[in-house]
């Protein structure tokens, strides 16, 4: 999509949660003039059905993501602290989204 003066609108990446508690997730991508139309745009299209409770609006160029080639080099420091591994906690059963 194009406004007035022809330029192109951005990329914004839209993340939904669909419930209290639960991480925001990737719902997909749209072009919008600014971040109000983006969060509207994003509530009609990827909301529909009251399926979300939040929504995060970003914008493309905003976004930084590792590579799975930085994998080791990134990730691999975090082995030796198991603090960091909260594998010894007990989830209790009515906590059922971890």
């Amino acid at each position: 999509m194009k406004n007035e003066t022809s330029k192109p609108w951005p990329l914004w990446e839209v993340f939904v949660r669909s419930k209290n508690g639960l991480a925001h997730k990737h719902a997909g991508s749209l072009h919008a003039s600014d971040q109000e139309m983006a969060l509207k745009n994003a509530r009609d299209v990827y909301t529909r059905r009251s399926e979300g409770v939040s929504i995060w609006v970003v914008l493309s160029s905003s976004v930084i993501a590792s590579s799975p080639d930085d994998k080791e080099p990134l990730f691999a420091p975090s082995d030796d602290k198991a603090y960091r591994h909260p594998t010894f906690y007990d989830i209790p059963d009515d906590v059922g989204h971890m």
